[in-house]
């Protein structure tokens, strides 16, 4: 199979948390177009952008869409909002969204767009060979039966990491609105099946991911996970008083687990206002200084939510990691921290989640 590397030519390669460009795939017609992800497309993920900006790899998220048809960064445009959350998403027809899109993820593999990685020795020898490394991610287990058939079976192709719910409930527990000013604390905790949901995760050494879980779901897992509470795109509730944020209570008991938290993108996450508009750098900032001080240094990193969001048009694409790189370093951030920040927490992190 020929394989395309993406050179590294901005400084330290990106290992990024979280982007839905699968989903974008999907909308433009599935795994028939998979091919223009070589040549270009007009979102904020492809290979000549991956390139561009050094992105290494990262989680690529399989997300299955509500019915709605509700804009969310239009309604977040607003000075203060509560968006419904959608209505539950049918096993059956979330399942065929999550088949559809693995199978997208699979053709880019076959087309040597990037390697899919079941294992952090997986993701070192893609990125140290300049391939785009790639780990199937779930963004909400609409499609897990109660029974855990369908993980076991997605485990197998690949998933390695989970987030049991979007903003929308699912059997297994509920998400957080798209709500501004707010914190979590907005529904119940992780359902019977919720529960058994994350100790099946940890038996198949499968991350769990709480970035739209309600604080009384976080709790939950929590209580009942053995691994590291990993939030793979979230920011600092204190910075930004939005539902989908993280409280420095939430912080602390992430760090006290030795996970990590991935620093989002998206413009109404990090500006103090909570408007889903065109911010600057100087808010991404002050986002990961209060992330490092609450978790360390080896606990943060980037969940981008590239192609799921309005991120800061001084970054515009994975074409402008460049661009943050040389914001931390003006920060006054030195080169160990930021290789840290760019790839390094998260190998680690997702070795001691796998164990491999």
């Amino acid at each position: 199979m020929r394989r395309i590397s993406v050179p590294n030519r901005s400084g330290p390669a990106v290992f990024d948390g979280h982007n839905d460009i699968l989903f974008e795939l999907d909308r433009a017609g599935g795994p028939p177009v998979a091919d223009r992800f070589l040549t270009g497309l007009h979102t904020h993920i492809d290979l000549p952008k991956a390139r561009a900006g050094g992105l290494g790899g990262g989680l690529f998220a399989i997300f299955v869409p509500s019915d709605t048809g509700l804009d969310q960064d239009d309604g977040m445009r607003q000075a203060a909002y509560d968006l419904p959350l959608p209505d539950p998403v049918p096993q059956a027809q979330a399942l065929s969204t999550v088949l559809r899109q693995a199978a997208i993820l699979f053709r880019l593999e076959e087309l040597g767009a990037l390697t899919l990685c079941r294992s952090v020795a997986d993701i070192r020898a893609a990125m140290a060979s300049g391939q785009i490394a790639a780990v199937m991610h779930i963004e909400g287990a609409e499609a897990i039966d109660p029974d855990l058939h369908a993980l076991d079976l997605l485990y197998r192709a690949g998933l390695r990491s989970l987030g049991p719910v979007w903003s929308r409930p699912t059997i297994f527990g509920e998400g957080v609105p798209f709500r501004f000013p707010s914190d979590g604390d907005t529904g119940g905790g992780l359902t019977e099946a919720g529960i058994r949901l994350v100790k099946r995760c940890n038996a198949l050494r499968i991350l769990v991911d709480v970035s739209h879980l309600n604080m009384a779901g976080f709790w939950d897992v929590a209580k009942h996970s053995d691994a590291p509470i990993v939030a793979t795109h979230s920011n600092a509730h204190a910075m930004t008083p939005h539902a989908r944020n993280l409280t420095d209570a939430q912080l602390e008991t992430i760090a006290a687990s030795d996970g990590m938290v991935g620093l989002n993108f998206a413009a109404a996450f990090l500006r103090p206002d909570g408007r889903m508009v065109d911010t600057g750098l100087d808010d991404m900032l002050r986002h990961l200084d209060h992330l490092l001080e609450k978790l360390g240094e080896t606990r943060v990193g980037l969940g981008s939510d590239f192609d799921g969001a309005t991120i800061p048009s001084a970054i515009g694409s994975a074409a402008g990691l460049p661009v943050l790189r040389q914001a931390m370093a003006d920060h006054g951030f030195g080169d160990d921290l930021i290789e840290r920040i760019c790839h390094g927490n998260w190998l680690r992190v997702l070795e001691k989640t796998w164990g491999q």
